[in-house]
């Protein structure tokens, strides 16, 4: 998301036309997971808006329609895939990657379905798959299929790092919401390639989600040092600060690697002044 009522006239200027409002959040941070398109692909025309309002190097992590994944779970989607491919190429080198989720009942015996979708897609592309099966977290030889299935296209695994989250029951009302829908997936560290993607999600008590992602600043800062280039998304159940977390949290890997490029300045929320 780039656009949150709690944000309005707190963390970016309200009110604003859509076509500047991921122009603001863009100033607080440099990449956003593209959650809308699992719902409907874009005309071609909002995502050029989309690439306006960004520079080059922005980085957008674009989900698949659920048509593809969830209601035909990868078959018979060329009509689709070409449709979704065809919306999203105005964004450029701003396409970090696209985003494979997969439902929970997607297990190890659709494997190899995933290979065939995989392998079927442009290579002008770079893809990231989300798993949800336990299988995939707790038994050896399901695990192994999949990453080699990925390491052949040369495609990431992004982790879902819930554990914060469950850690201790919910205290809020957007924590019991979030509660009943959040899966319940077990800890994955681990990177495939050179341009690894995290998902996280914290607690409305920033404290607590600081606490928790305390083993990614070490895991993320060995990411750099090794020459990769991670994408980091910081999510809490309410999402009020997210955009301030998810700079802290910049910051203190940056405090590890002092080398890292320093996010952008936020647009003032309020015009600037003489006096």
């Amino acid at each position: 998301m780039w656009t949150h009522k709690s944000w309005q006239g707190r963390l970016v200027a309200h009110p604003l036309p859509s076509h500047e409002r991921l122009r603001h959040y863009a100033g607080w941070c440099n990449a956003v997971e593209g959650n809308t398109t699992f719902y409907a692909t874009p005309t071609r025309e909002t995502v050029a808006s989309w690439a306006r309002q960004t520079d080059p190097d922005f980085r957008f992590v674009v989900k698949l329609p659920k048509v593809i994944t969830h209601e035909r779970r990868l078959g018979d989607v060329e009509e689709p895939l070409r449709e979704f491919l065809h919306a999203i190429e105005p964004l450029g080198p701003r396409a970090d990657a696209l985003w494979i989720q997969l439902p929970g009942s997607f297990g190890p015996a659709d494997v190899p379905a995933l290979g065939r979708f995989l392998r079927r897609l442009p290579a002008s592309h770079r893809y990231a798959v989300e798993v949800r099966h336990p299988a995939f977290f707790d038994d050896s030889h399901p695990i192994a299929a999949l990453e080699e299935v990925l390491t052949a296209v040369s495609a990431e695994w992004v982790p879902f790092d819930t554990t914060a989250f469950f850690q201790s029951p919910p205290t809020t009302d957007a924590e019991r919401e979030a509660w009943t829908r959040k899966p319940r997936m077990p800890l994955r560290t681990a990177a495939l390639t050179d341009r690894p993607i995290v998902r996280y999600i914290g607690r409305d008590d920033s404290a607590l989600t600081v606490e928790g992602w305390q083993r990614w600043i070490d895991i993320v800062a060995g990411w750099l040092r090794e020459g990769r280039s991670p994408t980091m998304f910081v999510h809490t159940p309410d999402n009020v600060d997210a955009p301030v977390l998810a700079r802290r949290f910049h910051d203190d890997v940056r405090a590890r690697i002092p080398e890292l490029e320093p996010l952008p300045e936020p647009i003032p929320v309020e015009p600037l002044t003489l006096f």
